[in-house]
């Protein structure tokens, strides 16, 4: 068991038991059944990525996948669903394709991140001005909204610090589907630790805390079997949801070892998991879109 099993567990009971049900939510199921949510607001948490790496083991994660995906909007500053699904075989996004610009997302994400210079004035600013406290990167971008269709941006900000020998990072997320990708170890939180791993590579530093914020994190309805055979997955394993301390937690280590300092020549080939073996088989979750 990872200490993000046991985050992520805590985080669902609290939401089976003390979570809001929503009203006439936006979102729906692929049958057109509206899909209702349990949810908290302002739930956060935060690592030590030179200790332990945020991933979870109650299911598998696909975290080549989450890398992926962390590229293709960061790195090739792209809304291409072409290129997504061509070049890195992710299929995941083709329910968001954008009505006024086909095969893409709209301007959103990688299109934002390429409009406006995000990572290159990010790597560029941590590197002149270190300690400046002005090191954001936004996909929040009203203007860009404006311009076409498309999926808000769910992760959209990140906050970046150095500390000594450590770059720190915080990112935000307004809205979280907690089983499927935002939750303790889940998909959101594997592909931003190792961004983190990225931008520190680049500018000089070793990763160090990262905190994730998620303003409004949630439970589908049609998720809620799949949250109750977390728990049952966990107990199984004898994990004493009572204190994080009274556990020795299993240390998944991700190792990035890349041929070269360039933030632009990073690839999925430069990641790999050690001693990660994660409960199966894999939770069938439907989609709210």
């Amino acid at each position: 068991m990872t200490s993000a099993d046991f985050q992520l567990v805590n985080d669902i009971k609290n939401i089976l038991n003390n979570g809001t049900k929503d009203v006439d939510p936006r979102p729906h199921y692929e049958d057109g059944t509206p899909a209702h949510t349990l949810f908290v607001n302002h739930n956060i948490r935060t690592y030590n990525l030179e200790k332990e790496f945020p991933i979870c083991s109650l299911r598998p994660i696909a975290w080549k996948n989450a890398i992926k995906e962390i590229l293709w909007i960061y790195k090739d500053e792209s809304n291409s669903l072409d290129v997504l699904e061509n070049k890195y075989d992710i299929h995941w996004w083709n329910e968001w394709e954008s009505k006024d610009v086909p095969r893409t997302i709209g301007q959103r994400y990688g299109a934002t991140v390429k409009k406006y210079n995000l990572m290159r004035n990010l790597i560029a600013d941590i590197k002149s001005n270190p300690y400046g406290r002005r090191h954001i990167m936004s996909l929040w971008q009203e203007s860009d909204f404006d311009e076409t269709d498309g999926l808000m941006p769910c992760a959209f900000l990140t906050i970046w610090n150095v500390r000594g020998e450590y770059l720190d990072m915080c990112l935000v997320q307004r809205s979280g589907d907690m089983i499927t990708a935002s939750g303790a170890g889940g998909v959101n939180e594997v592909q931003y630790a190792c961004l983190q791993m990225m931008v520190a590579k680049v500018t000089g530093y070793k990763p160090g805390k990262f905190t994730h914020f998620v303003a409004n994190e949630q439970i589908y309805d049609r998720h809620i079997d799949a949250a109750n055979e977390l728990i049952k997955r966990a107990d199984s394993c004898k994990l004493e949801l009572t204190s994080h301390y009274d556990y020795e937690f299993t240390s998944v280590k991700m190792n990035f070892n890349p041929k070269s300092d360039n933030f632009y020549d990073f690839s999925i080939e430069d990641f790999s998991v050690e001693s990660y073996s994660p409960i199966k088989p894999q939770l069938k979750l439907d989609l709210g879109i």
